[in-house]
């Protein structure tokens, strides 16, 4: 029997996604009619989702058993009234690959100095600054969902001393994990290089304020490729300018692009990079998507459901 199939996830990926998904689901052993337009939204069984697509209203879809989110964060669909079939959201293994890469790359960064001799123009060897070794440097990371467990094993694997953080209980081999608000001043207070990878919640938005950055160790640095909003813009504005936090490196942002005028672009203890941490890249979310349609029509347990209790 064929499934159909509503590519809603916007004309403009549907070049990138049409061969990917078509190859995942033959690989599925699903039979799939995919298109871009429904003219019997009743007869959709399941829906490909992406913020920013073409469906508002999902009342229409009564029969869909599922609608598929391209996305690893859900928080711009989870509160829609209308969308009462069940939710999964994107969880990739390309883009955990590309945001451990980022984290790593900019934890390593951090760790061993680099900015301070790429800067050096003067024509003179700068007075020689021995870093520390990584068993000797606590990065933090907030956030212990798959990508955070993914950034902490690498970090983890290169001798860094991971101290993990997230609202429940969490046990990951070789990672220091506390829970809670006592666990999480535990993890700030110590992190000398911290990393946000939480989803974006009633609870977490601006949970970095002037209160939280204050509990860093003086000269802490801070990398967020998580969701823009987990830190008060302004709180770590004044945190750069009084030297509590050394340096920032922003991938994600209130508002996307970040405008010509916001102060992060000239300040110059911030690193502005464009949401490019990690992406869902279409040949390993296309299977994730046909897996779950495959999980479907077999009356199989769907993957990385969403909680709406918890908004993730």
């Amino acid at each position: 029997m064929t499934v159909h199939v509503l590519f809603a996830a916007g004309e403009a990926l549907w070049p990138d996604y049409r061969v990917p998904l078509a190859e995942a689901l033959a690989e599925a052993g699903v039979e799939a009619a995919i298109t871009l337009a429904a003219p019997d939204p009743a007869a959709v069984d399941y829906i490909i989702y992406a913020p920013g697509g073409t469906i508002a209203d999902f009342t229409p879809y009564r029969n869909c058993k599922a609608v598929l989110s391209l996305w690893a964060g859900v928080e711009r669909i989870v509160g829609n009234p209308t969308l009462t079939m069940p939710l999964a959201r994107m969880v990739d293994p390309g883009l955990t690959e590309g945001m451990v890469e980022y984290v790593t790359g900019h934890v390593l960064r951090y760790h061993l100095g680099i900015d301070r001799h790429v800067a050096n123009r003067s024509g003179a060897w700068l007075h020689h600054l021995m870093p520390p070794l990584a068993r000797e440097r606590r990065v933090g990371i907030l956030g212990m969902g798959e990508l955070g467990r993914a950034a902490a094993r690498a970090l983890a694997a290169l001798n860094f001393r991971v101290l993990g953080w997230s609202r429940s209980p969490r046990a990951v081999d070789g990672i220091d994990c506390h829970c809670g608000p006592d666990g999480l001043d535990t993890v700030l207070s110590g992190a000398e290089i911290l990393v946000t990878l939480l989803p974006l919640t009633a609870g977490t938005a601006n949970i970095l304020d002037a209160t939280r950055l204050a509990r860093l160790p003086r000269g802490a640095r801070i990398i967020n490729p998580g969701r823009g909003a987990l830190i008060d813009d302004a709180a770590l504005i004044a945190a750069l300018d009084s030297g509590r936090i050394a340096h920032a490196t922003l991938d994600v942002f209130r508002t996307e692009p970040l405008p010509p005028d916001h102060p992060f672009w000239a300040h110059p203890a911030v690193t502005v990079t464009p949401h490019v941490a990690a992406d869902t890249r279409p040949a390993t979310a296309a299977r994730v998507v046909a897996e779950n349609i495959r999980r479907g029509e077999a009356g199989e347990p769907l993957l990385h459901l969403v909680d709406r209790a918890r908004g993730y």
